[in-house]
Order: structure tokens, then C-alpha cells, then sequence
């Protein structure tokens, strides 16, 4: 893998499998958040950013199937592993009608996980490859200048940017016309594990209304997505 540490989130109950599977993953140098019932799995999800989902299936309070659905609901593609003793086909099928990205019947060999998880994670960045952008940047009559962390709108002010405010300016416009959800942002913006409020992330999109739109009540640039994220469109 590559020199970034990839978050795993780890959903099993039973306990001496949970440590084995922790320790194993760790010594493939990822990092890995432990969770023993779903509703448990479903908080850490909501506030954290991970890599991939390892999720057993008969869990207390909730089952993984159910733990799958609502994390898909909530339109975080997240990719999730699911480990299951049941190895019908309905089963199997239903999993992956859930949401689940691949499906590991009990008992498994360790070596064949580890190769999933991999496989999972790399096909993950692949798809999440966002075009790149020059460091200086006009979109209308603004300008940005990545690198010195100013911009000059169109009304000729002179803008000093903060360094996050670069960042996600630079994360949107990379992924101009999409949705870009709040767990990306603060994977990319904050990093792992330190996470701002949501109203801390809808604050520096109003400030680039106040920075580059004609009316920033009326925005035409920079757009929230209800229940999902943010969006630039140029």
C-alpha cells in the first residue's frame, strides 16, 4: 500500500476474533477503529471518516445488514466488507443488495481478508481520482492563487485565504458540478479523526459567497446540497 495509513472500522462482536482481526490489520499498517454492535458502528460512522467497513453480520441491537442500508442511505459509499457464517447465495445477494462491495463467508482464510481489504481500498482512490487543477485558477472574473493562499474576485478586491479555505476551494473545484459529501471534506480538508462541526464547514462556504458571488444569498457558484454535501459549478 501506499505511504498514506488507510482508517479501517472494524463492526465484529465476538471478541477474540475482533482482536485477531485488529492486530493482523495493524501489522498491515492500517489503522483500525474497533465497534462490538451496530448502533455503536452507525455513531462512529456518522463521525468519523474510514477507508472501508468491516462489518459482521449478527450483531447485537442492529444487524449488519441493516448497519449496510443505513450507511448507503445516508449516501456514504464507504466501501464495506461483509463477514457473515450464513454463505447462502440468498444471503449473499441480499448483502450486496444492501450496499455491501463484497461479501466473506465464515470461516475465511486470513490471507484471502487481507488481499479484499486491499483490493477494496485501492479501487476506493481509484474511483475518487479527481482531475487536477493549476495552482492559479479563474473561474468568471475571480482569480485564486492556490499557492499564495489569495484571490481577486470580480468586484477587484484582494482576498487573503486561510489555509483551510484553500483547501476545500481547491477540494470543490477539482470536483467541479459534483457533490462533494461531508465525509470527503473532512477526510481531505481536516484529516483523519479531528473533525469540525457541520456548521464549522457551512461557515467557509458562506464565506466564498461573500467572496465571489454577485449576491451570496442567491448563489450561483457555491451550493449546498441538502443531506449530502457541497457543490462548486462553473
Amino acid at each position: 500500500m501506499a505511504d498514506k495509513k488507510y482508517s479501517i472500522l472494524l463492526v465484529e462482536d465476538e471478541e477474540n476474533l475482533q482482536e485477531a482481526l485488529k492486530l493482523n490489520l495493524e501489522l498491515e499498517d492500517y489503522e483500525v477503529t474497533s465497534s462490538f454492535n451496530g448502533a455503536d458502528a452507525l455513531e462512529k460512522v456518522r463521525q468519523e471518516h474510514f477507508d472501508l467497513i468491516i462489518l459482521d453480520v449478527m450483531l447485537p441491537e442492529l444487524d449488519g445488514i441493516s448497519v449496510c442500508e443505513t450507511i448507503r442511505l445516508q449516501h456514504n459509499q464507504v466501501p464495506i466488507l461483509i463477514l457473515s457464517a450464513k454463505n447462502s447465495s440468498a444471503d449473499r445477494v441480499l448483502g450486496l443488495k444492501k450496499g455491501a462491495d463484497d461479501y466473506l463467508t465464515k470461516p475465511f482464510n486470513l490471507e484471502e481478508l487481507l488481499l479484499r481489504v486491499e483490493k477494496l481500498i485501492r479501487k476506493n482512490e481509484q474511483i475518487g481520482v479527481t482531475q487536477q487543477i493549476p495552482d492559479r485558477y479563474q473561474f468568471g472574473k475571480n482569480k485564486i492563487d492556490f499557492n499564495a493562499l489569495t484571490a481577486i474576485n470580480a468586484r477587484g478586491e484582494n482576498i487573503e485565504l486561510t489555509k483551510k479555505e484553500a483547501m476545500l476551494l481547491k477540494l470543490l473545484v477539482e470536483n467541479k458540478n459534483e457533490v462533494v459529501t461531508r465525509e470527503k471534506i473532512l477526510q481531505s480538508v481536516w484529516g483523519y479523526n479531528v473533525y469540525p462541526t457541520t456548521r464549522t464547514i457551512d461557515n467557509f462556504i458562506l464565506n466564498f459567497r461573500k467572496y465571489f458571488e454577485n449576491d451570496p444569498k442567491n448563489p450561483t457558484y457555491f451550493l449546498s446540497v441538502r443531506g449530502m454535501g457541497y457543490k462548486f459549478v462553473f
